[in-house]
């Protein structure tokens, strides 16, 4: 219904309403995800390379990678930034490394420690995870993005893992959003489940989360 439309008797009570509401985001967000995700793997691998190059520059500056801090990454998947080379250097600075493994569904994610060379097993969706380790904290966490706004919101693949994990993190961890510039969006639409990042990095520039 457009902002000039008149109510009508039998419009939905504000309950479902509401609902409705949510599954029509839902469903856009479904649509936007796909677009993206179609968009990102057209992209020639050498340009994906590049990009993350970009990337791993910036990370050193806004990470700062050191003895004493663990900073939670992830292994790349369907065309997301493959950061290995940027985690390799990290590790060698003396930062501990730490790979999501999803533990059960609807729960947050598990971070176990990496290393290069570490023993690997394959998690949900295949993606390799460490086979063995105790579960560490993150100080930094390191988020790939399918989509992200002017809010540093960030759009993910929909299972609710990084906010579910980002919620019940204290103290919290600067957390940032990682991908190509074609990601940006006006909006996601953010949901009041959505946990924003503290920045987003798509290249050279940083843009850090304005508060208020």
């Amino acid at each position: 219904m457009s902002d000039d439309e008149e109510p009508k008797e039998y419009a939905s009570s504000p309950c479902s309403a509401h609902e409705f509401d949510d599954a029509k985001a839902a469903e856009w967000r479904r649509d936007m995800r796909a677009r993206l995700i179609e968009a990102r793997l057209a992209i020639p691998a050498e340009e994906r390379a590049r990009a993350a190059a970009e990337v791993a520059a910036t990370l050193g500056r806004v990470v700062r990678p050191r003895p004493g801090m663990t900073i939670g990454v992830y292994w790349p998947f369907r065309g997301e930034l493959d950061l290995r080379g940027w985690m390799a250097d990290a590790h060698g600075a003396g930062a501990g490394m730490a790979l999501p493994v999803v533990v059960k569904k609807a729960a947050p994610l598990e971070f176990r420690p990496w290393s290069p060379g570490c023993a690997m097993t394959r998690g949900v969706w295949n993606i390799p995870v460490p086979a063995e380790g105790p579960p560490v904290i993150p100080d930094a966490v390191v988020a790939p993005l399918v989509g992200y706004d002017e809010g540093c919101y960030r759009l993910g693949y929909g299972g609710g893992f990084y906010d579910r994990t980002l919620a019940g993190l204290d103290p919290r961890p600067l957390v940032v959003g990682v991908g190509l510039d074609i990601a940006m969006m006006p909006s996601i639409r953010p949901q009041p489940f959505d946990i924003p990042m503290d920045v987003i990095v798509t290249g050279p520039e940083a843009v850090f989360r304005q508060e208020g």
